[in-house]
């Protein structure tokens, strides 16, 4: 149900949608749902980039191509990249992106210098977006993945040397 919905701001189910967004806010939650008396509500509020990334995200993936295309191009034919002493392989299944959101500058690009704990990428897994620190400080010379591309565990993503 949406405000629009419950007609009058005056009515019971207006107010109880207010009280349920003031509760968001004030606990910090992102979404909440009751059901009373056969009512049922949810209330959701879109989350900004300094928190987490919003959980619907398009890609634009003229920005990431040449990047991709270099690093392919960097790997010589045959090597086995997972096995690479700077690999930065993914923790986990799920969607990977360069950039905190749409149009957004990368996180990182091949030749950019990184410390340990940057953010290299975020993997969206289970509509929740999980930071990917580097591990060490160094160079990225590889980008093994497009953004928005789906990932799996132990998949190498960067190459920091």
């Amino acid at each position: 149900m949406t405000a629009k919905d419950t007609g009058t701001k005056s009515t019971p189910e207006g107010q109880m949608i207010r009280e349920l967004a003031e509760l968001l806010i004030d606990t910090g939650l992102t979404e909440i749902e009751i059901e009373k008396s056969g009512l049922k509500i949810r209330v959701a509020k879109k989350i900004s980039v300094a928190a987490t990334v919003p959980a619907t995200y398009v890609p634009s993936m003229a920005a990431s191509a040449p990047a991709v295309i270099e690093a392919k191009a960097a790997a010589s034919p045959g090597s086995d990249l997972s096995k690479h002493p700077g690999a930065v392989k993914s923790p986990m299944v799920g969607t990977a992106y360069r950039s905190p959101e749409p149009g957004a500058a990368t996180f990182c690009d091949i030749g950019s210098k990184v410390n340990q704990g940057d953010t290299l990428l975020i993997i969206e897994a289970m509509k929740t977006m999980n930071q990917i620190p580097a591990p060490r400080s160094g160079t990225v010379t590889a980008i093994l993945f497009e953004n928005a591309q789906p990932v799996e565990y132990g998949e190498p993503l960067i190459i920091i040397e």
